[in-house]
């Protein structure tokens, strides 16, 4: 396919260039190096002193670095400047799925088991924090991940990002961070300054299916195109027009966005039977506690007394038996 003299973006998108197009995103391979290795290196030292880290905690944070990664230097970071629908799988994959992995690794948790006392003190400070309680809290973080791709497609970032590559990099940072926090603040995996219950985040992860799915909506039936100047300007003669370019990269959003609320809800039901069983067993355990002491009441009661062993077992509980009491 000839190209138009204007054009100076990437080839048209076949399979091979998807394979074979590549970009050097020196910022997100920095990030991902220098996380990944402050991560790692934290865990090795943790086992050194005797220490243990889960493999699941390690592979979910690779994972998470790894889609970081990907997103920005194959072909998605190639063709987020020229088709609609790679932005958006970039956009989808930095707020939601790779925060989720990233979270899933307990990277705060890990700090504070590796970091030097002063650090960690001021870490826990940090966390103790009235600004971390507002963001911890589950309507703000909620609000903010929900309205975050609305304000981006919906005002003058998108086209901003588009033009502009140092937009473009802290931006994308910004999507990850607001992700991290969101999915730090519902997992609870991390110490949080305040712990809610589960089913709260439950609850919540449905009604941002809803504004997912409502979002994708509009961006399918929006008549007017995002951005549409700049698309104009690019002068490209292949792959879908400007308007199907669109409709795909709503789809994206939609389906990628109801896809990571997947693994985050058996993320949050795993959680949730985990606390219940350790509720089960401190209750137990204090049941336990309870049988023996009132065994060794009895016990002392009946060798002061001399009483007949034969009790009902209602009149060794203390309430009941001054409830029940017969003369």
């Amino acid at each position: 396919m000839l190209l138009q003299a204007g054009y100076h973006g990437p080839p048209p998108f076949t399979v091979v260039t998807a394979i074979t197009q590549w970009t050097p995103d020196v910022p997100a391979i920095l990030f991902a190096a220098i996380v990944g290795t402050g991560y790692f290196l934290a865990v090795r030292r943790l086992t050194a002193a005797g220490g243990t880290w889960a493999r699941g905690r390690k592979v979910a944070f690779a994972t998470g670095l790894g889609l970081v990664l990907f997103f920005s230097v194959s072909f998605f970071g190639v063709y987020a400047d020229t088709l609609f629908w790679a932005r958006a799988g970039q956009v989808i994959t930095l707020l939601m799925l790779a925060p989720l992995c990233l979270a899933m690794g307990s990277p705060v948790a890990l700090a504070l088991a590796t970091l030097p006392r002063k650090r960690t003190d001021r870490l826990r400070g940090v966390l103790a924090s009235r600004a971390m309680r507002v963001i911890s809290f589950p309507a703000s973080g909620s609000v903010l991940l929900i309205a975050t791709p609305w304000l981006f497609y919906f005002t003058n970032w998108y086209p901003t990002v588009l033009s502009n590559a140092v937009v473009d990099e802290l931006s994308r940072l910004a999507l990850l961070t607001i992700g991290f926090v969101y999915f730090y603040a519902r997992l609870q995996l991390d110490p949080v300054p305040h712990k809610y219950p589960h089913l709260i985040s439950v609850v919540i992860t449905f009604v941002e299916v809803i504004f997912d799915a409502a979002l994708g909506l509009v961006l399918w039936l929006n008549p007017h195109i995002i951005a549409q100047h700049y698309y104009q300007a690019l002068d490209r003669n292949w792959g879908p027009s400007l308007r199907n370019d669109q409709i795909i990269g709503a789809g994206v959003l939609w389906i990628a966005g109801d896809a990571a609320g997947l693994p985050f809800l058996g993320a949050l039901m795993r959680r949730m039977s985990v606390d219940d069983d350790k509720e089960a067993a401190e209750i137990d355990r204090q049941l336990d506690e309870q049988d023996a002491a009132l065994g060794s009441e009895a016990t002392e009661t009946e060798d002061d007394t001399a009483a007949p062993a034969s009790r009902l077992w209602w009149e060794n509980d203390p309430v009941l038996a001054q409830r029940f009491h017969r003369p």
